[in-house]
């Protein structure tokens, strides 16, 4: 499931409807133009308020989703903590994926494998 998720990340980028990095985010947010933001999990406590902030004052879902450094090797950049997504059908669709994954209690991602007794 995390492998999907971050395939529709790729997708959107190559779409040019994803923008990264902390001060492009937050300028792409304060032109009104984002319809989801991901903060990835082990962002710092600073990027995580400062972005959950910013998101309830303009009402846009923000989602915590995977690791930075996966996050920026799917980009072709070093590190990426957040990422906004600009178009509002990706957006939706990403958000579902990653709420499915959540659900499943999958932190990183992955089925459930059980162990039978041979």
């Amino acid at each position: 499931m995390k492998d999907r998720v971050y395939s529709f990340i790729g997708l959107a980028m190559k779409a040019g409807k994803l923008v990264s990095g902390g001060e492009s985010c937050e300028r792409a947010i304060k032109r009104g133009n984002v319809y989801l933001l991901i903060v990835s999990e082990d962002a710092s406590d600073n990027t995580v308020k400062k972005f959950e902030d910013a998101c309830k004052h303009r009402k846009i879902p923000l989602c915590r989703f995977g690791e930075k450094e996966a996050m920026g090797r799917l980009l072709g950049k070093k590190i990426r903590s957040v990422v906004a997504v600009t178009d509002v059908g990706l957006a939706r669709n990403l958000e579902k994926l990653i709420d499915e994954q959540k659900g499943r209690g999958n932190k990183h991602g992955g089925e459930l494998i059980e162990q039978k007794d041979i």
